[in-house]
């Protein structure tokens, strides 16, 4: 079965929001046919000045159709042209996703009315405001409400469309992709957009390495020496250094990379808690329940429950 795969880009496009899922659909195999689509065919130019060559809407039927993000989804969405477009493809169309501000296009084709949905951690409060019919979470990597597929800022893009080849074709397929674009295998739609990495945001190399070895090894024990070692500081400057940039030590960072990455886990999947916490280094499930609810505000089983439950919604 082949199926058709739909990018719809316009004026001002964003153009990773364009060829990050196309890389992977391509990547996934002859199983996926693609078209870029725009209202007029021909070029069509983004907001880094590459012009993209397209086919002009028409009768298509799609699989599936995906919608751009970029300056042109917001101010397109003001308009009625756009959003009709998009409304009559999505009628011919098994499924929608939109990647980062594509979801205005969405919302302002009435796609979005009584669903949950994302986009850009920066534009999510805007989406709310102009859309007040839409529970908008603009903290998940994507989102899924039925047919309807909304994804984060830029490469969150990426993780959307893994998660559409694991939807169709397994997670095999999608793990083979992500290895051939050199990408971890997908984050999970309820991840944050903001990871313990970028939260903690040190300035100098030797302890963003430090994090780095961290975040690679945390099966392991990572006292201060090692992660000092790694800095190729002292472990008393390391300490220094790492609470000067960060305002954490060395283990509340830890702390935090490993809850991140059994966060991850345990709102993706059926593996057993207790296998989880031990495989990210907590050494028991109740340091990782404990560092939860220092980080969360939740146990582990909450968050589990709760994203399970998102599941069956969706």
């Amino acid at each position: 079965m082949t199926r058709n795969i739909g990018f719809f880009i316009f004026p001002e496009f964003q153009i990773l929001d364009l060829t990050g899922p196309l890389s992977a659909f391509q990547i996934a195999g002859p199983e996926y046919r693609l078209h870029v689509i725009s209202a007029d065919g021909g070029l069509v130019a983004s907001t880094a000045a590459l012009e993209v060559m397209t086919k002009r809407v028409g009768d298509q039927t799609f699989d599936t159709l995906m919608i751009a993000g970029g300056r042109g989804a917001r101010t397109g969405s003001q308009t009625e042209t756009l959003p009709a477009l998009v409304r009559d493809m999505a009628l011919r169309s098994r499924r929608v996703a939109s990647v980062c501000t594509g979801a205005f296009l969405l919302a302002a084709a009435g796609l979005l009315d009584g669903r949950r949905a994302t986009t850009h951690w920066r534009r999510a409060a805007d989406l709310q405001k102009r859309f007040p019919d839409i529970a908008v979470d603009g903290d998940k990597i994507y989102v899924k409400d039925g047919s309807v597929w909304t994804s984060a800022g830029i490469t969150a893009g990426i993780d959307l469309a893994l998660a559409l080849i694991e939807d169709d074709l397994g997670g095999d397929a999608a793990r083979a992709v992500a290895q051939e674009l050199v990408v971890y295998h997908r984050r999970p739609g309820g991840q944050s957009q903001f990871s313990a990495m970028l939260e903690l945001a040190p300035d100098s190399d030797r302890v963003r390495r430090a994090l780095s070895f961290a975040r690679e090894h945390l099966h392991e024990a990572l006292p201060v020496e090692r992660l000092a070692e790694a800095a190729c500081l002292s472990p008393r400057q390391f300490g220094r250094a790492f609470r000067a940039e960060t305002g954490e030590t060395p283990a509340k960072a830890v702390e935090r990379l490993r809850a991140e990455a059994a966060r991850g886990r345990i709102e993706s999947g059926s593996e057993p808690i207790e296998s989880i916490a031990v495989s990210v280094g907590f050494v028991d499930p109740e340091r990782m329940r404990r560092a939860f609810l220092r980080l969360y505000g939740q146990p582990p089983q909450a968050l589990k429950r709760a994203a399970r439950a998102l599941r069956v919604i969706g």
